[in-house]
């Protein structure tokens, strides 16, 4: 058998990486490799929060042929203790004799340090190989610890001209199987799916991941937030009512009380927020309120007024647009993104086109606000 090179091998490591998505969270999601002689004697990933790092299963597995070995992690080890021990310090005390780390942690308690013990003991450290593609896996990750307010993604699922339904009405499917299947993939992998009243009145949907992930027993089911500035969300909506996950109410002062302990005895979170001059929930007000709460990732679904909201207060980080393919056409067929919009095009949000995929005659273009790209989603330094 040939000998893979340093790149196969960190690509191992994120793919290991990425079977935790969604799962760590508030921890990012890591995953490595260790390798001796040419051949992998160690595999790990992050579980879940509080749970042994990766490095830990990975050394687990390779034994005491882990001294002289090479490690590749895809983000540099802890030198903190928390609810494990440092893993820096542990790669020390089995003898590795090379670290080679995909990014180093933004974390401040980190953020360098393990690379510093590293080679303080001696350690060959390499740093930066796959470093995009490590960023991208704990994007999420990268922009909390920078600046304490949650990721945010819209996901749009649309016609070729923008549509998500007909001016009857009529929405089922614009998309085909793939996209939907892909978008229960996407909840899958964050903190909270977020969606108007309208939204819940309108379709009374369950807003769960119905997905099996690969590695894992059972999906990870994000919390259901539910932005209902004037509390209409009728007692007996199904996420309500179903306890799948967790379902977030975020309103304002135009809330009854009455409701409002209402929906506390049926097991729902409420979080009132300010109004905005619209008197609607005060978006920026919101993002904090669920940062505080853990929500540290958030996946827009919907409707057309509250992605209009969203990208009216420039509050997206990235896009995730599945294009279906047909022409709805029509003045009062309803666009994607609703809201005031913007007066000229110098207004517009610039966006950065990251993939573009086909897929069963659907097409998935990924993209980010321009704005923001360079400041942490592909914080990888």
């Amino acid at each position: 058998m040939n000998r893979l090179e340093p790149i196969e091998y960190m690509q191992k490591a994120l793919s290991l990486a990425k079977l935790a998505a969604g799962y760590t969270s508030p921890n990012p999601a890591v995953g490595c490799v260790i390798v001796k002689n040419g051949h992998i004697i160690g595999t790990g990933y992050h579980h879940k929060a509080g749970t042994p790092h990766a490095e830990v299963w990975a050394l687990k597995e390779a034994g005491e042929e882990a001294k002289g070995s090479t490690v590749y992690v895809t983000l540099e080890p802890c030198a903190h203790y928390g609810r494990t021990p440092p893993c820096a310090k542990t790669l020390v005390e089995k003898g590795v004799a090379k670290v080679v780390i995909a990014m180093l942690d933004p974390n401040p308690l980190v953020a360098g340090k393990g690379a510093a013990i590293l080679r303080t003991a001696g350690i060959q450290v390499e740093v930066g190989l796959l470093s995009k593609e490590a960023a991208k896996i704990n994007e999420a990750f990268i922009k909390w610890m920078l600046v304490e307010k949650p990721f945010i993604a819209a996901k749009l699922a649309e016609s070729l001209d923008g549509k998500i339904a007909t001016r009857t009405g009529n929405s089922q499917w614009i998309t085909n199987h793939w996209a939907r299947s892909y978008g229960h993939y996407l909840r899958s992998v964050y903190d909270g799916i977020l969606v108007g009243i309208g939204t819940i009145l309108a379709d009374n949907p369950m807003l769960t991941c119905r997905i099996d992930r690969e590695a894992q027993e059972r999906p990870h089911q994000p919390a259901r937030i539910i932005l209902d500035s004037q509390g209409r969300i009728p007692l007996q909506a199904r996420v309500v009512t179903d306890q799948t996950t967790s379902t977030i109410v975020v309103t304002t002062a135009a809330c009854l009380p009455a409701k409002r302990i209402s929906l506390e005895n049926a097991g729902v979170t409420v979080l009132e927020v300010p109004m905005n001059k619209e008197k609607q929930v005060d978006l920026s007000a919101a993002m904090e309120s669920l940062g505080e709460h853990g929500i540290h990732s958030i996946l827009i679904e919907g409707g057309a007024a509250v992605q209009g909201s969203f990208f009216d207060a420039r509050l997206i980080d990235k896009i995730y647009a599945f294009i279906g393919n047909k022409v709805l056409g029509g003045m009062q067929s309803l666009p994607a993104v609703a809201g005031v919009g913007v007066a000229s095009l110098d207004q517009c949000m610039s966006l950065v086109f990251e993939s573009v995929q086909v897929r069963e005659n659907n097409i998935l273009i990924e993209a980010y606000n321009a704005e923001r790209k360079g400041a942490y989603v592909h914080w990888h330094h």
